[in-house]
């Protein structure tokens, strides 16, 4: 699975593999791809770092990415306290309820909430690029687009490749404009933040807009002959984030979720903004029904939504409240049916892509 982005960038798989886990990472590396730790998790640059210089230690001088969340525009002077105080008392209350209603036990006294997404806070963000660009990351790739200009001159700086994902033709050229690398073509199957075109329709789409530029297909992929159809469109490779989520190496929070994720269909996901303000796909729950009810008081813009739910969503993770408990994954957790390694995964994946090549020879007849 080569292609002249993956030959660039030393690879021998053009497999991006994104994941919050480090040790997932180094495994999509090791074995051939891409590994790309998604920064929005971390708060602290200390912990970041730490991570960084774990997968540094344990990809044997092969490349690895990070990805971040910041927004096009440069915003700065906004605290987080300051944007705590702008959530409505009756949003707050509405939580309380909800986990009320489902016996959601309270957070130990002094326990801090574990899932607090603060990266996409400017300040944060750019100190995870300190860290960063003190690390030989290969590429570095931004959740809601473009990043700030002087971000991309500074990554090109380091000789790093940027990328970005975009939901549409228009928003790819956007990006494109920027001076960016790559654009990251993810469709509607996706899990996490995703736009409203399907991914057969979105890639083309977006490699007509924006060639020569390298085009990475996103979205519903998670199996050799989708990365084959992914290509035949006119990728140049492929971003796969869920499929990693039920892996050996992933370090999910709790039994309970990896068990929901096993036996979840490709129909049991929803496009909500109950997680962080901005639609995106993940397991359908109670929790997402409640936000998504017309009578409730809706979700809040980004970044209201994500401070608004942290506490809530540390608790039903603690306590493994069923009803609740979620996680953004796309479309292809229906093919998530066991626990498998990433060597293991991508052992698949080479396979039916071979498969893929060898069904296509034949009804060309060359085979």
């Amino acid at each position: 699975m080569q292609t002249e982005l993956s030959r660039k960038l030393g690879v021998e798989h053009a497999v991006f593999g994104f994941t919050p886990f480090p040790a997932v990472a180094a495994a999509i590396t090791r074995a051939g791809g891409l590994g790309v730790l998604g920064a929005v998790r971390y708060g602290a640059p200390d912990d970041l770092a730490r991570d960084l210089d774990w997968i540094q230690r344990h990809t044997d001088g092969k490349p690895y990415g990070l990805d971040v969340v910041m927004p096009a525009k440069k915003v700065e002077g906004v605290t987080e306290a300051e944007v705590e105080r702008m959530i409505p008392a009756a949003h707050r209350r509405f939580v309380q309820d909800t986990l009320a209603r489902h016996g959601v036990p309270e957070l130990a006294e002094g326990e801090a909430s574990g899932w607090r997404i603060t990266g996409w806070m400017e300040q944060v963000a750019r100190s995870q690029l300190d860290i960063a660009f003190d690390h030989p990351i290969a590429l570095l790739a931004n959740a809601l687009g473009s990043p700030p200009d002087d971000v991309i001159r500074r990554a090109h700086g380091h000789g790093i490749l940027v990328a970005a994902l975009a939901g549409s033709a228009k928003h790819a050229e956007a990006h494109a404009a920027t001076g960016i690398d790559i654009v990251v073509a993810q469709g509607y199957e996706a899990g996490g933040h995703t736009g409203e075109i399907a991914t057969m329709v979105l890639t083309p789409e977006v490699v007509r807009a924006v060639g020569p530029l390298p085009v990475l297909a996103a979205g519903g992929i998670g199996t050799g002959e989708q990365i084959a159809a992914g290509l035949a469109l006119g990728a140049q490779g492929v971003w796969l984030g869920s499929i990693w989520l039920t892996t050996e190496e992933a370090e999910l929070h709790s039994r309970a979720l990896t068990r929901k994720l096993l036996a979840a269909g490709s129909g049991d996901t929803v496009r909500s903004r109950a997680l962080t303000g901005k639609p995106a796909r993940q397991l359908r729950t109670e929790w997402t029904d409640a936000w998504d009810d017309p009578s409730g008081p809706g979700p809040l813009p980004m970044p209201l939504q994500g401070l608004l739910v942290a506490e809530a969503v540390s608790r039903i993770q603690k306590y493994e409240v069923d009803a609740l408990l979620g996680t953004p994954v796309g479309q292809i957790v229906g093919r998530m049916n066991s626990e498998r390694s990433v060597q293991a995964v991508f052992d698949d994946l080479t396979s039916g892509f071979e498969r893929a090549i060898d069904r296509i020879n034949r009804i060309a007849g060359r085979s």
